[in-house]
């Protein structure tokens, strides 16, 4: 598999194409359109972490904190920890505070 990027990546670079990695279910790495949609669903009673670290790497969300404070006003209940490497990572609950399980940005 490696080879088969590197083999696309070679094949564009003198054409001076850019390249979007994705990962197996499609999302794109380098940018995610509607922030607050991808965080809810990527989150929310799912289990997942998400430092702000990894959400600027992987999906361009450069102000994870203030997103998940727009999450925290919009009603959701997120979880803080600190991971192995002592930044701050976010879990969303599965219910909001109202108790309902429905999305809130589709």
């Amino acid at each position: 598999m490696i080879n088969f990027f590197k083999q696309i990546f070679d094949n564009n670079t003198n054409k001076g194409d850019k390249i979007i990695m994705r990962d197996l279910k499609g999302t794109n790495l380098v940018k995610v359109k509607n922030q607050k949609a991808f965080l809810e669903s990527y989150l929310r009673g799912t289990g997942k972490t998400l430092s702000a670290a990894q959400a600027r790497a992987n999906y361009g969300i450069q102000q994870l904190p203030a997103r998940i404070f727009e999450l925290k006003a919009a009603g959701m209940q997120v979880r803080t920890s600190t991971n192995t490497t002592g930044n701050t990572v976010y879990k969303i609950v599965a219910r909001d505070t109202s108790g309902s399980r429905s999305k809130i940005f589709a």
